[in-house]
C-alpha cells in the first residue's frame, strides 16, 4: 500500500497528544492488539520520544509503518495492522 493510499485509508485514530513516555507506546500497543489485520491506524502524539519508541517497537513486529507526518510539534504515525 502506497503512503497516499494508507493516509486515505486510516480506519482508526489514536490521539495521545499531551501524554509522555511510556503512555503513547503503551496505548499504541493496546490499539494494535485490538484491531484487525488490514486496519490502518493514525497515532497522533507530541512526545518527541515517540519518534524513537514507536518505530523501534514496530521494527520488532509485522505491523507496517507507512509514514510519520510531522506538523507543528505533532507527529502522526500511519500504521497498517498486520497479524
Amino acid at each position: 500500500m502506497a503512503f497516499s493510499d494508507a493516509r486515505e485509508k486510516i480506519t482508526h485514530l489514536l490521539d495521545v497528544l499531551g501524554f509522555y513516555c511510556p503512555i503513547p507506546l503503551h496505548e499504541t500497543k493496546k490499539a494494535l492488539q485490538s484491531l484487525s489485520s488490514g486496519d490502518v491506524v493514525g497515532v497522533r502524539a507530541d512526545d518527541p520520544e515517540t519518534l524513537h519508541d514507536i518505530p523501534m517497537f514496530l521494527d520488532r513486529t509485522e505491523h507496517i509503518l507507512h509514514d510519520v507526518v510531522q506538523d507543528r510539534g505533532e507527529f502522526c504515525f500511519i500504521i497498517e495492522v498486520s497479524q
